[in-house]
């Protein structure tokens, strides 16, 4: 078995008025916020994803289904931990997780530190270890038209 592996996450979310905008861990000062079953944090959604992919695994919603009574609202910071911790499970570590934004709004660039800092934290790696961008998608389709997130995710883990 090769000592590295790669994953790819993905999610997206629609805005809404009057949600709480959390990215990252991190809330977001905003108007609007992602709409989901759990509290719809797009960008650790994308992580879980990436590294649960790597790690040959199923994705979130195996773990975590989005019609499940007791998820109602829950707190995506334990959706990548159990991630991470379902990736140590088999012998992996992260090595590095590289997340893009895409959205018209909020602006995150005065949290993208913040919020490296709070997932390096919920997957006890070093912030180094973690790459926050965001991006417009230039006016087209509803993340242009500033109605959704979405973010892309890219995940190394390797063997110790």
């Amino acid at each position: 078995m090769p000592p590295f592996r790669v994953g790819l996450g993905y999610d997206i979310h629609p805005l809404v008025l009057g949600r709480p905008c959390i990215l990252g861990g991190v809330l977001i000062p905003s108007e609007v916020g992602p709409e989901g079953h759990s509290d719809a944090d797009v960008l650790l959604h994308a992580a879980a994803d990436a590294i649960l992919g790597a790690s040959g695994l199923r994705d979130i919603g195996h773990y975590f289904p989005n019609d499940a009574v007791a998820h109602k609202g829950l707190d995506s910071a334990k959706i990548l931990k159990k991630a991470v911790d379902e990736a140590e499970r088999l012998g992996w570590k992260v090595g590095n997780l590289d997340l893009v934004l895409i959205g018209e709004r909020p602006k995150i660039m005065p949290y993208v530190e913040a919020i490296r800092q709070k997932v390096a934290e919920i997957m006890g790696v070093d912030p180094s270890q973690v790459g926050v961008k965001a991006t417009t998608n230039e006016g087209m389709d509803s993340l242009g038209q500033g109605k959704a997130l979405a973010v892309h995710a890219v995940c190394l883990l390797f063997r110790p």
